[in-house]
């Protein structure tokens, strides 16, 4: 959403929700008391679950999304979104050699004992199979050498890792490292996670057979894409899974149900039987929990938004294409719609501009955002209608604003 400039009197103002201050529309529904909670009934408190479909842009359901947790090896997904976003600006190619250093053979290849591609010391790789070897065979030396090709060294590329994180809005993650490995400066969340995912998965589709590849081999050594998920949860396709001694088990998991796209987030499971079962629950409520609803057709007017200044006092607010959302089946009192927008309007408003947006809320989360634009144009009022609006601002203005 664009809010524009805020300076001058208009900047005092709040985000005004419909014609008259603050508006919250019920949609005559609640949340059904089979959804989230339930999904995760019995769980230990420090669990977190998180549900987003990103073909509509809809959170269906969140469990502590913004509890801290180690993520280990689920870190690799911003490793990747690094390197996919240095391929995308040309800084290097897929065929791009980097060095596999002594470091990084010996603090993540085979000396090591942790997973790796075996890259052999001294080796040199191609910018391709080091992310191969990151994504399918959930490879430390690989996100080493990546680190340490494009960075100069870890705590270079931890660096453009968390500014990676900043310019996407992460809020509440650090990354410390590019392999994962535990360390009190590392923490992620469900909802930042969620988000990470989104970016690679909407700014680098072309990347994402990557992640469902099934196997890749290296220095003569053949393995088997080691994200324990794929095929055993209907549908998951992709993305990391990690485990933190402190933490327990994730994962970050992507699946195709009923024609969607919908991005998974669980997190604090004592076993990898558990986060499966956690995230199968959590994959299957789409059909068994929701429902599509069309709130406004495309058009439709939601509300008024004042005018300053102009020949008449307010313009409508319309939606540019349909709101189609999933909503739980049954009772939907804890949902509430909420138009937004920067006002009062300017005059002359010119029809069709996006000045705000609908908001449809869940208890305190925006679940759905729709870009709200004026269904019709303002021209300037004469000289005493815009004094009065002058008037009226100057007497009233802060009142309104509270």
């Amino acid at each position: 959403m664009r809010r524009g400039n805020r300076t001058g009197a208009l900047s005092r103002r709040l985000m005004r929700v419909a014609a008259a201050g603050l508006l919250t529309l019920a949609l005559a529904f609640a949340a059904p008391p089979g959804t989230a909670r339930a999904q995760e009934a019995g769980a230990p408190d420090n669990t977190s679950a998180l549900l987003l479909d990103i073909t509509t842009g809809t959170l269906l359901s969140s469990r502590n999304p913004t509890v801290r947790y180690q993520p280990g090896s689920s870190a690799k997904l911003m490793t990747a979104a690094v390197v996919f976003d240095a391929l995308a600006a040309g800084e290097l190619t897929e065929q791009t050699v980097f060095t596999v250093s002594e470091h990084a053979w010996r603090s993540g290849g085979a000396p090591a004992r942790v997973t790796t591609m075996f890259a052999r010391l001294g080796s040199e790789v191609p910018v391709i199979d080091l992310l191969r070897g990151l994504i399918i065979q959930n490879a430390n030396d690989a996100a080493i050498v990546l680190a340490e090709g494009l960075a100069g060294s870890e705590e270079a590329f931890a660096a453009r890792m968390n500014d990676k994180a900043a310019e996407i809005g992460l809020t509440g993650s650090n990354f410390a490292n590019p392999t994962g490995y535990e360390t009190q400066d590392a923490y992620v969340t469900a909802r930042d996670m969620a988000r990470l995912a989104d970016y690679v998965l909407t700014r680098h589709s072309d990347r994402y057979a990557l992640f469902s590849a099934p196997d890749f081999t290296w220095n003569g050594i053949f393995q088997r894409n080691k994200n324990p998920l794929i095929g055993e949860v209907a549908g998951v396709d992709g993305l990391m899974a990690g485990f933190a001694k402190g933490a327990g088990f994730n994962a970050v998991a992507s699946a195709e149900r009923s024609g969607r796209r919908l991005i998974g987030i669980v997190a604090g499971y004592p076993d990898a039987d558990k986060r499966e079962e956690a995230l199968r629950r959590l994959f299957d409520s789409l059909e068994k929990d929701f429902e599509d609803v069309v709130l406004f057709s495309a058009g439709d007017t939601v509300t008024e938004a004042r005018v300053f200044g102009g020949a008449i006092g307010a313009v409508p607010l319309v939606v540019r294409e349909d709101v189609e959302i999933l909503l739980p089946r049954g009772d939907r009192h804890a949902y509430r719609l909420r138009a937004i927008y920067n006002g009062p309007l300017p005059a002359p408003v010119r029809e069709g501009t996006e000045v705000g947006e609908l908001r449809v809320l869940k208890d305190n989360d925006v679940v759905y955002r729709a870009p709200l634009l004026t269904g019709g144009a303002a021209d300037a009022g004469t000289v005493t209608s815009r004094a009065a609006d002058v008037v009226k601002e100057t007497l009233f203005g802060w009142w309104l604003d509270e």
